[in-house]
């Protein structure tokens, strides 16, 4: 039973609230977003809306494709008007069955023409009409996503459709096929989904690059090609940042430490693209091994580029591009320090090269080492725990050190040396900031003499030249 809140929606002739809320009531849901078709003036009816929830009014569209929404503290109402005969025949043009039902609110009856609920009780996805997505190509990765967000399964025409006509989500807006694809990277698990889409080649339709990634072999370090590493690392990401699941080898301290929900499609969409460029740079020596020098700044420019396709906003753009210009530089990290014998100052220079940027960096950097063989194996659970380290270390010790004032200023720099703001400036106030967070002690004289030397150097290494 459809329990609607009559001081919002009061009766009304030949009004109908329909599509996904009232998919949502009938799942146990409680909507948000509310969609109203009224044979009459959509206005009129939206100015009811307005009084009974106190909300604002505006209008939305193109003149052949009003919308009239109504925004409150609470709820948003888009009120539209019914061009088709009857709201049967307006149902009958909607995308999949389980969003072509309606109530009528004059009559308090449920209207379902297609079979709605009979497919919300098998938990299935089906097209309401064999052109649903020539009218709108956008429906082809709503199809997953809706499937996604209910963990329902797409029926088998409706598949064998989107596979048929995948090619045409190549029309749409790129700021739409965004809009669509991060909803279902919001979803928890969509892997699945991911994979179906890449089966029946929706996935490549718009984002082509992926494509050249299933035959593109690895080195030695890897069990999978590029595309199934990808796949992969993908699954642990979802699984790192499930609520429940912790890092191999860290205790009880969470992976998605601090990561913001509004941040998980974004990491997502990273994970996705992060070895997008190793077909691009791969070479092969002598002995036969593959080598992707230089896949991590390549990848990042590719990146970039598919972002701008999908008019993703600036901010969005300069985390992805910056999480796949970076994503192997905790795993260089580790080598420095557990090979290398790498110093406190290795780790200063990694905070304050990615300290925007964590933890994020730390959970990309942690599905990536997963994703490379079927199992974990002891160097990716040493990893792991690694980089729950650094996670602690960076909240505990460098963040606190960081917050403090800096030893020197460049105000010092001129009056103490008499420099003047140049290449030079700046790169003796970034040394001497390493240094400070690198040792807790450091006192502002030991900075000057540092300064000093530094200074030195320079003209020393000017003079050879």
């Amino acid at each position: 039973m459809i329990q609607i809140d009559t001081k919002i929606f009061p009766e009304a002739p030949g009004a109908f609230i329909v599509g996904g809320s009232i998919r949502d009531l009938l799942c146990g849901r409680s909507p948000v977003d509310y969609d109203v078709a009224v044979t009459g003036d959509p206005v009129k009816f939206a100015h009811r809306i307005e009084r009974s929830t106190s909300g604002r009014m505006v209008e939305l569209g193109k003149p052949d494709q009003r919308i009239i929404r109504v925004v409150s503290e609470k709820y948003v109402v888009d009120v539209t008007g019914i061009k088709e005969a009857s709201i049967e025949k307006n149902l009958q043009a909607r995308d999949f069955t389980i969003n072509a039902m309606a109530y009528d609110l004059s009559s308090n009856r449920l209207i379902d023409p297609v079979g709605a609920q009979r497919d919300l009780k098998n938990k299935t996805v089906r097209m309401v009409s064999k052109d649903v997505f020539k009218r709108d190509p956008v429906r082809l990765l709503r199809a997953y996503r809706i499937a996604a967000e209910f963990q329902f399964e797409i029926d088998p025409r409706t598949r064998a459709a989107i596979q048929k006509h995948a090619a045409l989500i190549r029309q749409s807006a790129g700021e739409r096929v965004r809009a669509e694809f991060f909803k279902m990277l919001q979803c928890a698990g969509f892997h699945p989904y991911l994979n179906q889409m890449a089966d029946n080649t929706l996935l490549f339709a718009f984002l082509p690059e992926l494509e050249a990634l299933k035959q593109c072999r690895q080195n030695r370090h890897h069990e999978f090609n590029v595309f199934d590493h990808t796949l992969l690392a993908f699954f642990h990401l979802e699984g790192l940042l499930g609520s429940n699941h912790k890092l191999p080898g860290t205790g009880r301290q969470s992976a998605a430490h601090r990561i913001a929900e509004t941040q998980i499609p974004l990491l997502k969409f990273s994970i996705l693209l992060h070895d997008i460029a190793k077909p691009v740079v791969q070479t092969t020596d002598r002995d036969g091994k593959r080598h992707f020098y230089g896949h991590e700044r390549r990848g990042a420019q590719m990146a970039e580029l598919i972002c701008r396709r999908l008019k993703c906003s600036k901010r969005d753009t300069d985390k992805i591009h910056f999480l796949v210009r970076h994503h192997a530089r905790p795993r260089l990290l580790f080598t420095a320090v557990h090979e290398q014998n790498a110093g406190p100052r290795a780790l200063t220079r990694f905070f304050m090269k990615c300290a925007g940027h964590m933890p994020d960096l730390l959970i990309i950097a942690a599905a990536d080492m997963l994703g490379k063989q079927a199992q974990p194996n002891k160097r990716s659970t040493a990893f792991t725990a690694f980089l729950n380290q650094l996670r602690v270390d960076f909240e505990n010790s460098f963040k606190p050190r960081a917050s403090g004032p800096p030893l020197i200023s460049g105000h010092d720099l001129t009056a103490e040396f008499g420099l003047e703001p140049s290449p030079l400036y700046k790169k003796i106030l970034t040394r001497v900031e390493e240094e400070r967070l690198s040792k807790s002690d450091m006192t502002r004289q030991e900075a000057l003499n540092l300064i000093r030397k530094l200074i030195e150097n320079q003209g020393s290494s000017e003079g050879r030249r």
